[in-house]
This record gives structure tokens, sequence and C-alpha cells, in this order.
């Protein structure tokens, strides 16, 4: 065995030692039943801080909800030609959460939990809404100028370092905010290759076209659009409201059409929640935990993936894009996740039963609304998976600025370097590479908690500002 296959070994093996860490089960407790419910460390950490930074801010997800939508239906407005609204933000940030995650991941927590994992789910995001505000705010506080794309850029790796770096200082860069855009970087790189996996397969058990025909189209397609200056914006900005309400529309229709099962689905979704049946089959550790696990990566809040989003937006008040985003993972989890949950749970059980993955989606939208329901899946699926792509190498921009400095050659090079990974992950799926984008997003939910719960008084001073301000202006 050569010293480049034993280091080779080395290295994956510490990979994956990370890995277990940082998705294992860290803590296990047991349950009545002869269940347990396993912990992972970023739901020890992420879950705590959700219930936190929801004390802190007076519950905010449910008191400041009407304030979330007039926001969002305030006029655009913004103070220079180069930059872009705080609802602009909200759409590209919308792009990466509404993702196949959003099809596929919904399937995987009902397989495995039942339909209790629904109810967790949106327990969960209401939590996550209070973290994302936090992260939206303070990425406001701490933005700077671009000089490269024009208006403004930040997010964790621009807060991080003001956290360890005073403004007098020498020193150009700080170890904690390096390992954070280093991080963000390896998990983009990995999620542009499941995107362009999860493509080519639902365009080949859909319409039995080859995987590299799709994957020749999408790169193409990408490229012409991620390679332009500032197309990515003006993309997102027809491409996320389109998809997002075509999907709403069609739950809406599939419930309305089956208004008279809604009673029962609404009992199951709460009777398995807190275990009444599993409790004594034995699974109430799996209803929790995947409901928990779909609702804290689905919404991205703690990951630090946002606010690359949120800092680029041109806002009167930084707590206002605070709120935008923590509306983003209301739309997400308790809207989107929601639409999915509801296209399975009307579908008849035994139609389902013994199915995963798209299979099932595909099959409970078959029986809904006949071919045409897989063929509406296998397309909104490009659509939210197409746009997360557009969306993530948006937030590479400022990861990619801090680590390299000011220039179109990295910036480029990134680009590139995430085409190609689309395109291998539209040929092959490589396990490899698939864990390393969830290695890179638990890397960067822990980097970014380092210094979002002493940076949180930062967003919580602002919120009592701008609730200051609504009070005067009422």
């Amino acid at each position: 065995m050569d010293i480049w296959t034993k280091i080779s070994e080395w290295a994956i093996n510490a990979f994956y030692s990370v890995y277990n860490i940082l998705w294992g089960d860290l803590v296990t407790i047991p349950l009545p039943g002869g269940s347990s419910l396993g912990l992972s460390m970023l739901v020890l950490i992420l879950i705590p801080t959700g219930i936190y930074f929801t004390i802190r801010t007076k519950f905010l997800p449910f008191r400041l909800f009407p304030e979330m939508i007039r926001v969002t239906a305030e006029k655009r407005s913004v103070s220079r030609k180069d930059s872009i609204s705080g609802m602009q933000a909200l759409i590209v940030s919308t792009a990466t959460r509404v993702g196949m995650g959003n099809l596929v991941g919904v399937v995987a927590a009902i397989s495995a939990g039942g339909a209790g994992a629904v109810f967790w789910m949106w327990l969960i995001a209401l939590l996550g809404s209070s973290t994302a505000f936090i992260e939206g705010t303070l990425a406001q506080i701490y933005k700077e100028e671009d000089p490269l794309y024009g208006g403004y850029r930040g997010g964790p790796a621009y807060y991080i370092h003001r956290f360890f770096i005073k403004k007098d200082s020498t020193r150009k860069r700080s170890v904690i905010a390096v390992l954070f855009a280093l991080s963000g970087l390896i998990c983009w790189c990995g999620i542009s290759q499941v995107i362009g996996n999860s493509v080519s397969s639902a365009f080949e058990n859909a319409f039995h076209i080859p995987p590299l025909f799709t994957t020749v189209i999408l790169v193409a397609i990408s490229a012409v659009i991620v390679l332009r200056k500032n197309a990515t914006v003006k993309v997102l900005d027809i491409l996320v409201p389109i998809m997002a309400a075509c999907y709403f529309f069609i739950t809406l229709f599939i419930i309305v059409k089956n208004a008279g099962q809604l009673p029962a689905v609404f009992e199951r979704i709460f009777t398995e929640a807190f275990g009444l049946r599993q409790a004594v089959a034995g699974g109430f550790g799996a209803v929790i935990m995947n409901g928990a696990k779909r609702g804290l990566f689905s919404n991205e809040a703690g990951s630090g993936s946002a606010p690359c989003a949120a800092a680029a937006a041109d806002i009167s008040h930084p707590a206002k894009e605070g709120l935008l985003q923590a509306l983003g993972v209301f739309i997400d989890t308790i809207v989107i996740c929601s639409c999915s949950a509801m296209i399975m749970l009307l579908a008849p059980f035994g139609l389902t039963e013994g199915l995963v993955g798209m299979d099932l989606l595909q099959a409970a939208m078959q029986h809904h609304l006949g071919y045409f329901g897989v063929i509406f899946i296998a397309a909104i699926l490009w659509l939210f998976s197409f746009s997360t792509f557009i969306g993530i190498l948006f937030y590479a921009r400022s990861n990619v600025s801090y680590l390299f400095g000011d220039n179109w050659l990295s910036q480029t090079l990134y680009k590139i370097l995430a085409l190609i990974m689309l395109f291998v992950g539209g040929l092959a799926a490589y396990t490899f590479v698939w864990d390393l984008g969830d290695f890179g997003v638990g890397l960067m939910t822990i980097f970014n908690m380092i210094v979002l719960i002493p940076l949180a008084p930062k967003a919580i001073d602002s919120l009592k500002d701008y609730e200051k301000n609504v009070k005067k202006r009422v």
C-alpha cells in the first residue's frame, strides 16, 4: 500500500468520524414502549437555540406575523441602482430553502416517522423563524459594499470576522470566519451534485429521457445565467414566485377535492405526533426526530446560508430584513412542506404503502391528477432544484470574496467548479459527494452558532428600535 493510499484512507476515515459526530446520534434517550430518541449534535444545538431566540424575541413568529406580511407588501425601494431590495433577498433565500428537500425530504420524514412527523416539522419551523430573524438582522447590521457586483454583501463570514477582529486591527481574516466560508463552498459543491442527480433521475422516471441529455440542458441553461454578472436575481424574481404559486394552488385544488378527508388527516397528524399509536409500536422517537430533522434541514435556520442573501438587501432597517427571513422559514415549511405532506396523506394508504422517495410522491400525485400529476412533479422538481442551484451560487459570492479577495477570477472558477459538479451529479450519484454537502452544512452551523448567541443582543436591540418606530407610525 503506497503512502497516498494510506493518506486518502486516513482522510476519508477522519471525514466520516466528524460526519458521524455532526449527524449521528450523540445522545440516546430511552422512551416508553421500547423506542428511543436519538439526538444529533446539530439537533442539540439548533432546537435549544431556537427556543432561546423565540423567548428573547418575545415569541416573534406569533406576535409579529402581521408585520412580516406588511413588510413583504411594502413598495420595493432601494437607495442604490446596483443593489437588491429586501423582497428580492427573500426570494433568493426562498429559492434555496424551497428545493428538492420539500419534495423528497418530506416524503422521507413521513415514510420513516408517520403522519405525526408533520406536527414536529411545523413546531421546529416556528422555532427556526426566530433564529432566521437573528441571522438576517445581523447580516444587515454587518453588511458592507460589494465592489465587484455592486450593492452590498455579507453574511456569517463577515459578522464572525467583526466579532473576533476589531475595525482597527491589521488582520485581514478570522480563522473561524475562514472555516465558515470554506464549509459553505464545500457544502454548495456537494448540493450541486445532488441537484444534478435528482433532476436527471426524475426526468428519466417520468419521461424516459436519458440522463446525459437532461444534464447537458440543465448545465447549459445554468451556465448562461450564473456566468453573467447580475442575471441571478432577475431570473429568481420570476421563477420562484411562479413555481411556489403553482405548487401551492395545485395542492389547494387537491385539498378542496378531498375536503371530506381533512378531519381524518389532521386527527392522524396530531394523534401520531404524540405517539399514542407509536409509543405502543416502539416508534415514538422516529416520529419526533424525523419531523424535527425535516424542519431543521429544510428551513436552514441557523446554518448561515440565508444571511448571505439577507446582507445583500438595501433596506431601510436591519430588523425588516430579519422579519422577511423569518417569513421565509414559514413559507418553506408551513406552506411548501405542508403541501407535500397533504398530497401524500390525502392519498389512500394502500396505494403508497411500501413506496419511498419520488416513487411515493409520484404515486400519490397520479392518484390525485392522473398522469399529469407525474409530469407535474417532475417539472416542479426541476424548477425547485434549478432555483436552488442559482441561489447557492448567489450565496457563494460573499464567501469567495472573503477568502480570495475581490477578483473575477476566483468568482468565475468557483462557478465553473459548481457547474462541473452539477454535470457529474446528473450522470451518476456518488455517495461521498452527497455526504460532503451534509458535512459542509453541519460545519457551517457549528461555526455560525459560535457567534450567533453572543451577537444576538445587537439583533434584539434592532428589533426594539424597529418596534418603537412602528408605534410612532401608528
